[in-house]
């Protein structure tokens, strides 16, 4: 199966092609904040660290390498997102959510609280506040899969 027939790894169930696909090829600008968030989850999940290096503001974007990015989430493997709330306005917004991974045979959920500001017409990520319920946690075998698949974490992830 192509990736253009694939839901799309953002968790939004609409067709990659016609969801995080456009902005992740730079065809297309991020409508608000959290749709530039599930684009950087699935440039994430397809290792396109340019583009995530791209969404983030210009004060933070100068800090940063392609590289540094790279290496920070090389052995992850990540598995879904959870949009939890999104509080919006006009040049600022704030997106808490919930990411599934795996990383070294353990899995985790990353619990964070982002901002984000319209830079320049364009959705910018700034900065991340990592909330309590983060870190390693131990999946239930007869429990729904963290990566959405419907099947059992026994039959799917937890193999």
């Amino acid at each position: 199966m192509s990736l253009n027939n694939k839901s799309c790894f953002c968790c939004s169930e609409l067709p990659f092609e016609k969801c995080c696909q456009p902005m992740v090829k730079g065809e297309q600008k991020a409508s608000n904040a959290e749709v530039l968030m599930r684009s950087r989850f699935t440039a994430y999940v397809l290792k396109d660290y340019s583009y995530i290096l791209n969404t983030y503001a210009e004060a933070q974007r100068l800090q940063l390498t392609v590289e540094e990015l790279s290496q920070s989430a090389q052995s992850t493997d990540w598995l879904s997102l959870q949009v939890v709330n999104l509080r919006a306005e006009i040049t600022s917004s704030q997106v808490e959510f919930k990411v599934y991974y795996k990383a070294d045979n353990c899995f985790y959920v990353m619990h964070e609280l982002s901002d984000f500001i319209l830079e320049k017409d364009n959705w910018r990520y700034t900065t991340g506040e990592m909330l309590e319920s983060s870190g390693e946690i131990k999946p239930e075998r007869n429990r729904q899969c963290l990566c959405g698949s419907g099947k059992k974490f026994k039959k799917c992830c937890g193999r």
